[in-house]
Parts: C-alpha cells; structure tokens; sequence
C-alpha cells in the first residue's frame, strides 16, 4: 500500500524540485553521463552545420538538406539533455574549451562529401553506442533519464541508417 502521508510529508521539500526521496539513482554519475552526452551533441550539431555549409552544387541537394535536418535533430537532443540536467539540479556544461574532450563523438572538417557521410556515420555509430552504455549502466535507477537517452538513441539510430545511404 502506499503511503499518501508520507510522500505528501516528504514532497514538501520543494528545494530539489523534481528529485524526490525515492530517486534511486547516482545523481553525480547520471549528472557526468549527461554532460558528456551533451558534449557529444554539441560537437555533432558544429561537424552537421560546418558539412551544411561546406557542401556545394545541386548534385549535393539532398545530402546537404540531409545534414541540416540532422543538425537541428541533434540540437534537440542537446536541449533535453541540457534540460534533464537542470531537472536533477545539476549544471548543464557548454564550456567550449572542453567540449572535445568530454565528446564521445569528433568533430570532423572533411572537403570531400563521401568523407563528410562516412565521418558523420561514425559519429552516428558512436553516439549509438554511448547512449547503449549509459542506458546499460543506469538500468532501472532513473526511468526518466533512462527514457530520455532511449528516445535520443532511436533517433541516432535513423541518423545513421540516412547516413549509409547516402553512401556512393
């Protein structure tokens, strides 16, 4: 049975706003797995943007909206994690200083279109796996973090799936 008095006693602590007694995860390594995810998104909407930009000529048209729709995709993904972040009352790190190191992904500035696909799959891949890893090492201790980086990693998954496509 539940214990409406006891929840509705321990939700009165309003300072952690959404974290409630029963959040069973580490917050700090969830916080870190986050931040990193974040990093990753970030260095993957600049390698998007920079291809967008770069590519040339109407032979090219469908690549380059490709890469544009992905990047705002992945600007997406950024903001939720960003958000989930502030949720568990951590702080959301867009250090640019840093953002290579803390990315799984790199960032790539390839000329030639095949280059830019190929270096844009692997980010894909990584990202894929990433997200397995961390949902992998939360399990069931944070089902809200945990559905966020499911949703995140489908999406990454058909990012991929256009990428090899687009494959010559």
């Amino acid at each position: 049975m539940i214990d409406k008095n006891a929840i509705r006693a321990a939700a009165r602590n309003m300072a952690d706003g959404p974290v409630t007694e029963g959040y069973k995860g580490n917050r700090a390594q969830v916080l870190q797995l986050l931040n990193e995810a974040l990093a990753t998104e970030l260095v993957c909407i600049n390698r998007y943007k920079r291809h967008y930009y770069t590519v040339t000529g109407l032979a090219h048209a469908t690549i380059k909206a490709e890469f544009l729709q992905h990047a705002t995709e992945e600007q997406q993904h950024a903001d939720w994690l960003a958000e989930r972040i502030v949720q568990l009352n951590g702080q959301p790190d867009f250090n640019p200083a840093t953002l290579l190191d803390r990315s799984h992904a790199e960032y790539d500035d390839s000329r030639e279109v095949q280059a830019m696909v190929r270096a844009n799959l692997l980010a894909e891949r990584v990202a894929i796996e990433s997200y397995r890893q961390m949902i992998e090492l939360i399990g069931d201790s944070d089902p809200t973090t945990r559905q966020l980086l499911t949703q995140i990693m489908a999406v990454e998954e058909e990012h991929a799936d256009d990428m090899r496509d687009l494959l010559a």
